[in-house]
């Protein structure tokens, strides 16, 4: 870690103590903020926001600058050798990463065939994801074009960087996944009288493959430019574009022409009092906490998800003690939590209000995302025709639900009036 990220971070740490002080200052004397404090709080809370901007584009800054390292001594022969490749045109064995990244700039520049897919190894893969960020698990992974694509499809949406559990199948048709909506019990029993049974009961969940897409312009200057990183221009705005649309429905997706939101099945742990617009209190958050299922509020995969505004709201909250239950993380990698859990920014959840879901919580590995085949990209020199510019048209086919109804995943609600 940089010395400027340092400082940043040491930054960061000094304006959220004098909001800290801000806050215990109108707290002790039993008041709520003047307009001079509010304005303070509001400049403070704007700057916080901004010093998370300015750290995270520090560290995308350097890692950017390790890749392009790693690529320069791969090139020069000083490590690397054959890479275990996610991307593949086709089905056919995996080609070394330097040989990939070769097809796939020719290919963009128009030379070989009208489509490139892009495809996980392995014809199944079902996995469990991590934060895409460097620095939370982005870096033990090589960063070859559908690991950069798959980043930013994780970057732009809190489902898929909270543990969702992955399913990449080779095609797309309907897949079945057991749902759990009530567990075992057990009872007391007496010498010589039947054990009862008892057996959890299951549904299934159908898993499709509704297709999203996205059009890139690309103008032939940038294609024909060979210092420009065409092939990271691409993951971005493809896993951009495709995650913003996904992460969206993944979040408050109906189920009818679209996958089924976390949200939407979810169940309420807590409904906020009345008179208050909906807003949440230190103990409706902590309330929430341990209305999931203590194995699943310990998981790893066990996180916070709300909106920005309801974020800022959070952090002025404390508990009986006096403590705030927001921390932020003041470390490169450690995220801020909410009674030691983190804390993820989904722009897709309801603002507080009256009966809006504005925070979830819970174990966000029992939501399955089907993702099925590769993603696929194609190319066409005709479409803009009389601008010169390549048209790329990208492809994707996924679903989304929560598999475990028991108690995995909770929401709040405000009050309704």
């Amino acid at each position: 870690m940089s010395g400027m990220v340092q400082t940043l971070r040491e930054r960061r740490a000094s304006v959220w103590e004098q909001m800290k002080g801000l806050a215990d200052k109108a707290s002790e004397e039993n008041r709520a903020f003047s307009a001079e404090e509010q304005g303070q709080w509001d400049a403070m809370t704007e700057e916080l926001d901004n010093l998370d901007k300015r750290i995270k584009s520090a560290l995308d800054t350097e890692q950017r600058a390790k890749d392009a390292d790693d690529a320069f001594n791969r090139l020069h022969g000083n490590g690397g050798g054959q890479g275990g490749g996610s991307g593949q045109r086709g089905t056919g064995p995996q080609p070394p990463e330097g040989q990939q990244a070769s097809e796939l700039r020719n290919w963009m520049r128009g030379e070989g065939p009208r489509f490139y897919e892009v495809k996980p190894s392995g014809p199944i893969d079902v996995r469990s994801l991590t934060k895409g960020s460097a620095t939370a698990g982005g870096n033990t992974v090589p960063t070859n074009f559908y690991d950069r694509l798959v980043q930013h499809l994780i970057q732009t949406s809190a489902i898929l960087q909270s543990g969702a559990t992955i399913l990449n199948t080779d095609s797309g048709e309907t897949i079945q996944i057991p749902k759990t909506t009530a567990h075992s019990t057990a009872a007391i029993v007496t010498e010589g009288n039947a054990i009862g049974a008892s057996e959890p009961t299951f549904g299934q969940v159908p898993l499709g493959a509704y297709k999203y897409g996205a059009l890139i312009q690309v103008s032939r200057e940038l294609l024909d430019d060979t210092g420009v990183d065409l092939e990271g221009y691409l993951a971005m705005q493809a896993g951009r574009a495709l995650g913003n649309a996904f992460g969206a429905h993944a979040i408050t997706g109906t189920g009818t022409g679209q996958p089924r939101g976390v949200v939407t099945d979810a169940t309420t742990g807590v409904t906020g009092a009345t008179g208050v617009t909906g807003a949440f209190s230190s103990d409706n958050l902590i309330d929430l906490f341990f209305s999931v299922i203590a194995p699943y509020r310990r998981s790893e995969a066990a996180v916070w998800m709300m909106a920005d505004s309801s974020i800022a709201n959070a952090r002025k909250l404390k508990d009986t003690t006096g403590q705030y239950i927001w921390q932020p993380g003041l470390q490169a990698g450690v995220p801020d939590t909410i009674l030691g859990k983190p804390v993820l920014t989904e722009p897709n959840m309801a603002a507080v209000g009256l009966s809006a879901k504005s925070v979830a919580f819970g174990d966000m590995s029992q939501y399955f995302v089907r993702l099925a085949g590769g993603i696929r990209f194609e190319r066409s020199d005709d479409y803009a025709f009389n601008t010169d510019l390549v048209t790329f048209r990208a492809l994707m086919r996924a679903d989304g639900a929560l598999v475990d109804l028991t108690g995995a995943v909770k929401t709040f609600a405000g009050g309704a009036s």
